[in-house]
């Protein structure tokens, strides 16, 4: 009868209790809202089907991007703790595992006991031979035993196997939270790294109208000193000098700042990057072509999406691994040892002694504990799915938002480009209405500071416009490698 109840349990242990996970499937729209028209978009255009967004920095085409992103990714210190969350994530697998495999020790003992008096003597009443034993020195009593001892709880109803379900499902999900975290950082060195030459082309530009704005300080005083213009031409022109000098510090403190933040995001110190971006570049042209996609790629595109995904696989095993407990657990046990108070022989037949056992265990009344445990992995299973829903709407955000500021920042460009041309023309033609006496000076100071206003947000819009760019190839969830 015995022989035929191991058959029976390995039949059940085919049986694994709790839901089985499939992704749900979610609908989203056949094409992103502000996707730009071909040929509507005057700087970039939508390109047609999917593409590799694995490296999207180099569609900038600047060399040293290209170099802080590579460097970033393999030195960045927050990347570096994911990966190790990873390991831990695998070796839970290994512990998760090891639940439903046979536990072996190996153990050993050994024993001396001395007593002043004959404990056998005692026992037999003081009297005859044992009796004068005692009176002569006490007695000694040694015992050795080496052996092993197994047990196995077998999983009759899978719950081992849901546990280590869940534990592979939060390895995949730990692997996506660091693919994010490539994402996330590409972005961020790649931004950080524009907004350094948004600030030094600002800076340059800031610095080319002081310099103008000096030397017509100077033609001014000259013809102050010689009576053709009054001192208020000499002031007003003055106020224009300082407050452009004043932009400058503000700018050379946010360049450092950047430079900084690189460092750091490469793992080093702060002020490590500053010889090597000491050089001024300029602001990277925007690529020529939009490669966007659509929607529903982003269910496998974002790292971020994916790693909730697998969050709910995890959760719905974690269901498994609760309901597994409603059930009665089987264990087997064994014990093989060899005893003797002599280690001649030790390992004779005649010292050698095994014992087995087969033990159920089925909890009858937990006053409603384990069922709540159930309840309570099917509420975190519903909180992951929500999790995950929200995940995909959040991306979907992302990448519609991130288009609509690209396109329209493309617009705005070029009508800050145009305004930069009439604001030279009428800064030009002002100039020479005042050499010939037709106006005064403040009609030079306006148009001067129009043109200065045009080209520094002429400057910024590009700083934008690359900014949105980084910011749609991180929603596209673009900067991961398998």
């Amino acid at each position: 009868m015995k022989w035929a109840i191991t058959p029976i349990l390995f039949s059940l242990a085919a049986c694994t209790v709790g839901p089985n996970y499939e992704q749900p499937q979610l609908a989203t729209p056949a094409a992103f809202q502000d996707l730009p028209q071909a040929g509507a978009a005057p700087l970039s255009q939508p390109a047609g089907g999917d593409a590799d967004l694995t490296q999207w920095w180099q569609q900038f085409h600047d060399a040293e991007l290209e170099r802080l992103v590579t460097r970033a990714l393999a030195a960045n210190l927050d990347l570096m703790s994911t990966a190790s969350l990873i390991r831990q994530a695998r070796e839970q697998e290994i512990v998760q595992g090891a639940a439903g495999l046979p536990s072996v020790n190996a153990t050993g003992s050994a024993v001396r006991l001395h007593s002043n008096t004959n404990p056998l003597a005692t026992l037999g009443g003081g009297g005859g031979p044992a009796g004068a034993a005692s009176s002569s020195g006490g007695s000694d009593l040694r015992l050795y035993s080496a052996g092993f001892d197994a047990s196995w709880e077998i999983d009759v109803f899978g719950g081992v196997r849901r546990g280590v379900e869940a534990a592979r499902d939060k390895s995949d999900a730990a692997v996506w939270q660091l693919r994010d975290g490539e994402v996330s950082l590409s972005a961020e060195v790649a931004n950080d790294y524009l907004m350094l030459r948004a600030a030094e082309a600002r800076i340059a530009l800031l610095q080319s109208a002081l310099q103008r704005q000096r030397e017509t300080l100077a033609i001014v005083q000259a013809r102050a000193t010689v009576g053709f213009v009054t001192e208020l031409d000499v002031d007003q022109q003055t106020a224009q000098v300082e407050a452009t000098a004043a932009q400058l510090p503000p700018l050379a403190a946010q360049r450092l700042a950047l430079v900084h933040a690189l460092g750091v995001l490469l793992g080093e110190q702060p002020e490590t990057m500053e010889a090597e971006l000491q050089a001024t570049g300029a602001i990277p042209a925007v690529p020529a072509t939009l490669p966007v996609g659509l929607p529903s790629d982003l269910l496998r595109r974002r790292p971020d999406v994916r790693q909730a995904e697998r969050n709910l696989a995890a959760a719905t095993a974690q269901v498994g691994v609760a309901v597994a407990q409603l059930y009665p657990k089987f264990n087997l046990l064994g014990l093989a040892s060899f005893a003797s108070n002599s280690l001649n022989g030790f390992f004779s037949s005649d010292n050698f002694s095994a014992a087995g056992l087969g033990l159920i265990r089925w909890p009858i009344f937990t006053a409603g504990k384990s069922r709540a445990n159930v309840r309570i992995s099917e509420e975190q299973q519903n909180q992951a799915y929500l999790g995950y829903r929200q995940s995909v709407l959040k991306a979907l955000q992302d990448a519609e938002d991130s288009l609509t500021r690209y396109t329209n920042e493309q617009q705005r460009l070029v009508s800050l480009q145009n305004s930069i041309a009439a604001a030279t023309s009428s800064y030009a033609i002002a100039t020479d209405q005042y050499r010939s006496g037709l106006v005064t000076y403040l009609n030079v100071l306006t148009a001067e500071t129009a043109l200065l206003n045009a080209q520094d947000e002429a400057a910024q819009s590009r700083a934008a416009l690359s900014a949105d760019l980084v910011s749609l190839y991180k929603a596209l969830g673009g900067g991961w490698s398998a």
